[in-house]
């Protein structure tokens, strides 16, 4: 009678944690727990899997559509961690301000973001993704090429980010960044911003954006952008991609170099 009482005891304590935590139990059983069935309902990854879904439900060479049925898939489906439709408005009001001509995305993942991003470019732009995991790499290949972009306006990159940026202007002849595009391991988010800096490839006015600062969060990196006095910076607050009731953001900076 006693342990069934203190077990009574905790049903509103319990209850009140479900009500308040609701949507990260949303999301742990939406990416992780449903993930798991069907990994092994279907000896598929996840990424190959919404390349079936793009590949039966969307039309080839039509990038919205593409971003579009992505999301269907993403909201509807199963849930998979790219910049989403309401953070990627943000994303596609700063390109079309800046007209980049040089970008590079870190963490191209299954390329949802890479279309997002190639669609805005101006005529002649070129965009370099890097992505470390092959089997990923392989489907964001397909996917970026079934919307329509060559290797002459998105070319592919598949290593180590903190292999690839030393090297970008020995391998790949650039001399300038226009826009960054962060959205890989959050672990290598200050890392590869000070190996960006000490690449010399950042100049004045160029733009790095980092997305899922604020969920799962990137505290050295925001850190290291307040504390470096090299960028003028701003957090763009949203919600965590197809999840509406995780805050998240997205990190905006503007480098100005060495004041």
């Amino acid at each position: 009678m006693v342990s069934g009482a203190i077990a009574l005891a905790f049903v509103p304590l319990l209850i009140s944690l479900l009500i308040r935590y609701r949507f990260y139990f949303v999301l742990f059983y939406r990416a992780v727990l449903l993930r798991w069935v069907q990994d092994f309902n279907t000896g598929l990854s996840r990424e190959e899997r919404v390349y079936e879904y793009v590949l039966t439900h969307a039309t080839a060479g039509d990038p919205e559509n593409i971003l579009d049925t992505f999301d269907n898939w993403s909201s509807n489906i199963e849930f998979i961690s790219h910049i989403g439709p309401k953070k990627g408005l943000v994303l596609d009001r700063l390109l079309k301000e800046l007209c980049p001509m040089t970008v590079l995305e870190l963490g191209t993942h299954c390329g949802y973001t890479t279309v997002r991003i190639a669609r805005a470019l101006p005529l002649g732009a070129r965009l370099y993704s890097v992505e470390m995991d092959e089997r990923n790499a392989r489907v964001a290949e397909k996917i970026i090429r079934m919307a329509g972009f060559d290797e002459d306006t998105v070319e592919l990159i598949v290593r180590p980010s903190d292999e690839v940026i030393p090297r970008l202007r020995e391998d790949f002849g650039i001399e300038r960044l226009d826009f960054v595009f962060m959205d890989h391991w959050k672990r290598c988010y200050r890392p590869d911003l000070r190996a960006l800096e000490d690449s010399g490839l950042l100049g004045d006015g160029s733009v790095v954006m980092a997305d899922n600062v604020v969920f799962p969060g990137a505290p050295s990196f925001l850190r290291h952008v307040r504390q470096c006095g090299l960028y003028e910076h701003r957090i763009h607050r949203a919600a965590l991609e197809y999840i509406p009731g995780i805050r998240d953001g997205m990190a905006e900076l503007v480098f100005r170099g060495i004041k």
